[in-house]
C-alpha cells in the first residue's frame, strides 16, 4: 500500500492557522467539510479529540497522524495538512508537528485503516528526506511528486 496512492491531490492542506491541537484538528475537520469528504463534523472533531486524549497520535520527527474510525465517512481518506512553524502535539521527543496525516476510515473495514496507517508511519520513519522537502513544497504537485519519490526510493 503506497501513501501516494492514498493521499489525492485535492486533499492537501498547506499552511495551518491552527497553533494549537484542537484548532489544527479542527481545522482539518473544517476542510474535510468544505470539500464534502465528510458528515458530521462535531462528531468526528470529537472522535479525534478523543483518540488524542488516550495518548498522542504524534510519532516524532515533526509528524502527527490523527486518525479515527467514523461513520462521517463512507470509505477511508487520507488529508496532509501542513504547519510550516509547527504546532505542539505532544509528541514523545518533544519537537513540534508539521505534518499531519490525518486518516479518517469507516468502521466496518479495521483492517484497512491499520493497513493504511502504517503505510504512512513506514513511508515517514524510513524517509529522511520527506519532512524537509514536503516543508519546502509550493504547491499540492510537489508534495505528491516528493512523496513518490520518497516511497522510490524505499523500493529500491
Amino acid at each position: 500500500m503506497k501513501v501516494s496512492n492514498l493521499l489525492m491531490r485535492d486533499m492537501i492542506l498547506f499552511d495551518l492557522n491552527g497553533r494549537k491541537r484542537e484548532a489544527v484538528l479542527n481545522e482539518m475537520v473544517a476542510f474535510l467539510k468544505k470539500k464534502q469528504k465528510a458528515a458530521k463534523e462535531k462528531e468526528l472533531f470529537d472522535k479525534l479529540i478523543k483518540r488524542e486524549e488516550l495518548g498522542s497520535t504524534a510519532i516524532g520527527n515533526g509528524v502527527a497522524i490523527p486518525h479515527c474510525k467514523s461513520k462521517a465517512v463512507k470509505q477511508s481518506l487520507v488529508l496532509l495538512a501542513i504547519s510550516r512553524e509547527g504546532v505542539d502535539f505532544k509528541a514523545m521527543d518533544g519537537k513540534p508537528a508539521h505534518l499531519f496525516f490525518l486518516v479518517v476510515s469507516p468502521p466496518e473495514n479495521p483492517s484497512l485503516n491499520l493497513q493504511i496507517l502504517a503505510a504512512i508511519a513506514h513511508l515517514v520513519r524510513k524517509s529522511k528526506n520527506l519532512i524537509p522537502e514536503i516543508l519546502k513544497a509550493n504547491n499540492q504537485a510537489e508534495v505528491m511528486d516528493v512523496i513518490a519519490e520518497e516511497e522510490e526510493k524505499l523500493n529500491e
